[in-house]
């Protein structure tokens, strides 16, 4: 069966974009049925509109606390009765209730080779470091901040002439890449989260997630 899939979403919305173009073709096995976003004039929302899925402006500063504006979201996003939610750029740190209510079935990408650089700047932090590598990793969201178990990780080289705007722009591309394989591989059934960490093709995921290869 097609699996039913929320985004939700802060800004331009190029990681959903991805993901759209995916389903339209027929590679992922189910379809954005609404794109949520708690700010009401960013890009993600056009791309959805002209994608002819519904949209959904939850402004988080309506709301006295986290905890109620999750509450709010999880009301709007049931009402799409969703398989999969998946972050793609969506700027708030959920609160532990939301969380564990899409246990299992909520993926995020981060943009680094986690479990290095959770949280932000993580460009930056992989020059200062003196990494000849750097990337991105999707993974099944948990109460850990950039700590659920990975599913896939897209890597870049860094060159001696890179800056942290440039390193940005590699990432991009490989996040383009393996959004939609992770998206593609949970709608296939083929990926799924366990207490024990990611099951892939039914057997345990490395640790750090499968690892993409370009062609």
């Amino acid at each position: 069966m097609s699996k039913r899939i929320v985004v939700l979403i802060s800004g331009s919305g190029s990681n959903l974009q991805a993901i759209i173009d995916a389903t339209q073709s027929g590679r992922i096995n189910g379809d954005v049925v609404a794109v949520l976003s708690n700010k009401a004039d960013v890009f993600g929302l056009e791309r959805a509109a002209n994608a002819n899925i519904a949209t959904e402006v939850l402004n988080h500063k309506a709301f006295d606390s986290r905890e109620t504006f999750d509450a709010a979201m999880m009301q709007l996003i049931d009402g799409h009765t969703p398989d999969l939610i998946v972050l793609a750029g969506f700027m708030r740190i959920l609160t532990p209730e939301f969380v564990r209510h899409y246990e299992g079935r909520m993926l995020n990408i981060h943009p680094s080779l986690l479990p290095k650089y959770k949280g932000l700047n993580t460009h930056q932090r992989a020059l200062d470091a003196g990494d000849t590598e750097h990337g991105c990793t999707v993974h099944f969201v948990t109460e850990e901040l950039d700590g659920g178990p990975s599913l896939v990780q897209g890597r870049v080289s860094i060159d001696p002439d890179d800056s942290s705007e440039s390193l940005q722009q590699k990432v991009h591309v490989r996040e383009h890449q393996i959004y939609p394989l992770a998206v593609e591989w949970f709608c296939a059934e083929r990926a799924s989260w366990s207490s024990e960490g990611v099951i892939f093709d039914g057997q345990a995921a490395p640790a750090e997630g499968i690892q993409f290869k370009p062609l």
